[in-house]
């Protein structure tokens, strides 16, 4: 029997033992589109998280409700339900960051990390434990983000926080627009940015550095390396009709 885990462990394990993004490899693809800048992966990191809590523990709250049989499209339905609310209100109060992640805020929805842990957590526990686990993995995402995005736009383009004003405003701070660094520095130091680092090339560049990275200190500790498994790692794994269709191939074969 698997040992309880208390709410702090629960929203833990999402920051480094099963980040979404580094452990579980999920969500690639708005970690490869938006962290251009850390104002757009802060941005989509508190989108995410709040979708991932609030669907989180709406789906706990109807789990003994919802059929087995309808499980999926009822998680899908709640998931894009609440990223509809969020999408809403990025465009009415930081239209410019809604702007600046373009397509990538409504397909929240068909990010891995909120059905996987529809499916895999939130589905099989009670409400708060759901909660701690969404508000966990969502700051593990963030995090991930955040960690791409200062460095490329850091080396990429000479900056940090560039067009912070655009999400401070909503506190009311209009006057922080972001650092100029390489701007500021001497003659006898300029340095030239990187541009590739804020173009799709860097993106994955980045990105294999830090599961380089998060694979080193995972060894280091005795645990195994992140990677693709194939489908038996997904967490779609046990209703998936892939899976299901190469069984029944299998069975047939040695009939």
């Amino acid at each position: 029997m698997a040992e309880k885990k208390t709410l702090r462990q629960e929203f833990a394990k999402g920051l480094i033992v099963e980040n979404p993004v580094l452990r579980l490899v999920l969500g690639t693809c708005p970690t490869l589109a938006t962290s251009t800048s850390m104002v757009n992966a802060i941005g989509m990191g508190i989108s995410a998280s709040i979708v991932l809590v609030c669907s989180n523990i709406m789906i706990s709250l109807l789990r003994k409700v919802i059929p087995p049989k309808v499980r999926i499209p009822a998680y899908i339905v709640v998931i894009a339900s609440f990223t509809t609310i969020v999408q809403l209100l990025v465009k009415a109060f930081v239209p410019v960051l809604d702007k600046a992640l373009g397509v990538f805020l409504p397909l929240i929805v068909v990010n891995c990390i909120l059905l996987g842990r529809a499916e895999a957590f939130a589905g099989k526990n009670p409400v708060l434990a759901s909660a701690a686990d969404g508000l966990g993995m969502g700051a593990g995402f963030t995090a991930a983000l955040l960690c791409m995005a200062t460095v490329r736009e850091f080396f990429g383009g000479g900056t940090l926080f560039s067009g912070a004003d655009s999400l401070f405003a909503l506190f009311g701070v209009t006057s922080f627009t972001g650092i100029e660094v390489f701007s500021r520095l001497p003659p006898w130091l300029k340095i030239e940015p990187i541009l590739i680092l804020i173009m799709a090339p860097g993106g994955f560049f980045m990105f294999g550095l830090l599961m380089a990275c998060a694979n080193r200190i995972a060894a280091g500790r005795g645990k195994p390396a992140a990677g693709l498994n194939g489908c038996e790692a997904c967490p779609m794994a046990a209703t998936c009709s892939l899976i299901a269709s190469k069984e029944k191939t299998n069975e047939e074969v040695t009939a």
